[in-house]
């Protein structure tokens, strides 16, 4: 596919496989159509011959050259497979367009600092397993670790003190830079408010800008409730402090706050009880 791919970039040569989609032609007439000599043209349909795109056979003096469909036909469905992926309804394309739009909207209403405060989302999510698996997962490093971030990020710094007053440090990375080498994705900072275990945890986090200033002030809220088959979990988020540098920020909370808490629901969806488990804070 790699030899096809660079052989049909070439102008010269895609010219001459569009002449050959008509009807097989000898390479004297090629040269005249494509308007190129005929030993360019000669070399040029070897190279596509390689790549098994075109055949070609000698009648009396002359040697013809035809197109053949089987390789255009493969190079077709990957394409439409790589469309078709882009496409897919609700898939990563479709949530980097609603991001554009929605970083397009706030850039134009961040005119003025504090232009946002007062801003809340409230965010709910059914949960297959009790109080107290949730609280750990929501105060414990190594279980934040797992889904406290959105689907294309990944933490690469976490602290996290699960007491009033206790300090939170979250830096995280595009969830494919392993090594560390590409920029720091996004960090933040904050502290714990109120800690009742199993029912309620608060705590402010505030993104910090490139310059390291603070983009904005988030207050978070998360409440727990049992119910029949696990826990109702309650979040509500809200902004103060915001500044005019904090609207590509502010656009992402929807989206991607979101995303964070469906990998919670998916996380303790499918991990065993680890209620023995216990990572050092």
């Amino acid at each position: 596919m790699d030899t096809l791919l660079a052989a049909l970039a070439d102008p010269a040569r895609w010219r001459l496989v569009s002449l050959l989609a008509e009807r097989p032609r000898p390479v004297g007439v090629l040269a005249q159509l494509a308007g190129a000599r005929q030993p360019q043209t000669t070399k040029h349909l070897q190279t596509l011959e390689r790549t098994g795109v075109v055949t070609s056979q000698r009648t009396g003096q002359r040697r013809v050259y035809a197109l053949q469909s089987a390789p255009l036909r493969e190079l077709a469905d990957a394409l439409t497979r790589l469309a078709d992926a882009v496409d897919q309804v609700d898939g990563p394309r479709a949530t980097f367009d609603r991001y554009g739009l929605s970083v397009r909207d706030e850039r134009l209403a961040a005119g003025e600092s504090k232009w946002a405060d007062g801003r809340s989302f409230e965010f709910h999510r059914e949960l297959s397993t009790g109080p107290e698996r949730v609280w750990r997962h929501l105060t414990e490093t190594a279980l934040l670790a797992r889904w406290w971030t959105p689907d294309d990020l990944r933490v690469s710094e976490l602290v996290y003190e699960a007491r009033p007053g206790g300090r939170i440090v979250q830096e995280y990375r595009d969830v494919e830079d392993i090594d560390g080498t590409d920029v720091i994705a996004g960090r933040g900072e904050g502290v714990v408010v109120d800690v009742s275990p199993n029912e309620r945890l608060s705590y402010r986090l505030s993104p910090l800008l490139p310059d390291g200033g603070l983009a904005f002030t988030a207050h978070i809220d998360f409440g727990l409730r049992p119910n029949a088959t696990g826990t109702d979990l309650d979040v509500r988020y809200r902004i103060t402090d915001s500044t005019v540098d904090s609207a590509d920020f502010i656009a992402g909370i929807e989206i991607g706050f979101g995303q964070s808490l469906d990998k919670l629901a998916a996380t303790l969806a499918v991990e065993p009880d680890d209620t023995n488990t216990r990572s050092t804070k």
